[in-house]
């Protein structure tokens, strides 16, 4: 009988990983005209560390705000074009970690 945690590693997380940072790069990309909005993230490296000591993580508690190149009079810190660009990388990655997931499940 295969060990699953042994087979796919820390991928079933960073599956769970690209979800919940799509959520929060989407509610960027959603508040890109809403005054004082602050854009956010969930740090990558934070969220790898808590893997490696537990099967789960609080993205909440992983939450960091991102200084903007260039500020709005509104106090938005959205760059639609910047998050644009990181929701569809994290998209990528997402499908990648998915595809090794279900080609170590398929083997």
């Amino acid at each position: 009988m295969i060990d699953l945690d042994q087979a796919l590693g820390v991928h079933p997380q960073m599956v769970q990983f690209r979800l919940d940072r799509a959520s929060v790069l989407s509610s960027n990309i959603a508040n890109v005209d809403t005054p004082n909005y602050k854009s956010v993230d969930v740090s990558f490296n934070a969220v790898l560390t808590g893997i490696g000591t537990s099967k789960t993580w609080q993205v909440d508690s992983q939450m960091l705000y991102r200084i903007p190149v260039q500020r709005t009079r509104d106090g938005n810190t959205v760059e639609l074009e910047a998050e644009q660009a990181r929701f569809a990388k994290n998209v990528m990655d997402y499908h990648q970690s998915l595809a090794f997931c279900s080609q170590r499940l398929t083997a």
